[in-house]
C-alpha cells in the first residue's frame, strides 16, 4: 500500500528545521487535493445516482474506521446545519461505536462481524447511500459494511488512496485519491485524510445542489440557530424576494425562521400557501419559485 510506504525524501524529517518540514506538509497538503482532479466525472456521477436514490426519505450512511471514521463523520454532521438535512436520516456507522469518534479504537477495524451487523440492524434499502471511507481501502469493518449494503440494495461509494483496493469491488462507485506515500510513514490524517475530506465536501455538497437545497448559490435551507445566521437568513429573503430587510425579517418571522417560506412569503404568498407550493415541489425553493412565476 503507497499510503504505508516510507519515504527516502522524508526519512530524516525529524531532524529537519520545523520551517522546511512544514514547507514539505504543506506541499504535501497541496498534492492531496490535486490528487482528486481525475475523479471530476466520477464524483458527479456519484452524486448523481445518490441524490436519485435518497428523493425524500432515503438516509445518508457514512461508513469508517479510525481516521476514515472521523472523517467521514464530520463531513455528515455539517449538513444538517448548512442545508437542513435532517438528522434522523443520517447514519455514521464508525467501528468501536460512537465513542471512537473521540478516543482511538484501532483494533476495532478488524470486527467484520460488527461492519456487517451494524447495517443488518439498520435494515438499509435502496433508497439509502452508504459511503464506505478507508485510506487503505482494505479495512475489514469497512468492506463488510458495504458489501451487506450493497446486498439489501442500497448504493454504495467507496473513497480511498490506494489503487486496486478491496473496497472498491464492493461499491458502485470507487473513487481513488492516489496521495501515496506520507511525510510520516502511515500517518494518512494528513495526505489521505485531506484528499478525503475533499473528496466528503464535493460529494455532499453536489448531492445537496442536486436535491435543490441551494438556490442562486445560497444556502435556502440552513438552519438559523443564532443571530449572524438570523441575519444571513434575512438577506437571503432580501435578495431572492426584493422585499427590504425589514419586510425580509418579517417575513423569517412569520416562517418561523424557515427560509424558502419566506422567500416565498416575500413575494406575496400565505403562510399556508407558500408551505403548500414547497410540498409539491418537495422542498425545492428553485422549483417553487419557477411555479410561482409560471
Amino acid at each position: 500500500m503507497s499510503t504505508e510506504d516510507v519515504s527516502q525524501r522524508f526519512v530524516n524529517i525529524d531532524s529537519w528545521p520545523a520551517k522546511d518540514a512544514v514547507d514539505a506538509m504543506i506541499d504535501g497538503q497541496l498534492a492531496a487535493v490535486a490528487s482528486i482532479q481525475p475523479l471530476s466525472s466520477k464524483l458527479a456521477d456519484a452524486a448523481t445516482a445518490a441524490a436519485a436514490r435518497l428523493a425524500d426519505r432515503g438516509r445518508l450512511i457514512y461508513v469508517g474506521a479510525g481516521t476514515s471514521g472521523r472523517v467521514a463523520a464530520q463531513d455528515g454532521v455539517e449538513l444538517f446545519p448548512t442545508y437542513g438535512w435532517p438528522n434522523e436520516r443520517l447514519v455514521y456507522v464508525v467501528a468501536g461505536g460512537p465513542t471512537a469518534l473521540v478516543e482511538s479504537a484501532e483494533g476495532a477495524e478488524d470486527d467484520v462481524d460488527e461492519g456487517a451487523g451494524e447495517i443488518e440492524k439498520l435494515n438499509v434499502g435502496e433508497n439509502d447511500v452508504v459511503i464506505g471511507v478507508a485510506a487503505s481501502g482494505r479495512t475489514p469493518f469497512t468492506i463488510a459494511a458495504l458489501e451487506v449494503a450493497r446486498q439489501k440494495g442500497a448504493l454504495t461509494i467507496g473513497i480511498v488512496n490506494n489503487p486496486g483496493a478491496p473496497l472498491l469491488e464492493t461499491a458502485d462507485f470507487g473513487l481513488v485519491a492516489e496521495t501515496g506515500s506520507e511525510v510520516v510513514a502511515g500517518s494518512t490524517r494528513m495526505k489521505a485524510g485531506t484528499a478525503q475530506k475533499a473528496i466528503l465536501n464535493i460529494l455532499s455538497t453536489t448531492i445537496m445542489l442536486q436535491l435543490g437545497k441551494v438556490y442562486k448559490g445560497l444556502m435556502v435551507n440552513m438552519v438559523i440557530s443564532n443571530k449572524k445566521l438570523r441575519h444571513r437568513g434575512a438577506e437571503i429573503v432580501h435578495k431572492l424576494s426584493g422585499v427590504s430587510m425589514d419586510k425580509a425579517d418579517a417575513a423569517l418571522t412569520e416562517a418561523n425562521n424557515d427560509i424558502p417560506t419566506a422567500v416565498l412569503i416575500g413575494f406575496g404568498l400565505e403562510k399556508n400557501d407558500a408551505a403548500a407550493l414547497l410540498a409539491r415541489h418537495k422542498g425545492h425553493l428553485g422549483a417553487s419559485i419557477e411555479a410561482l412565476k409560471g
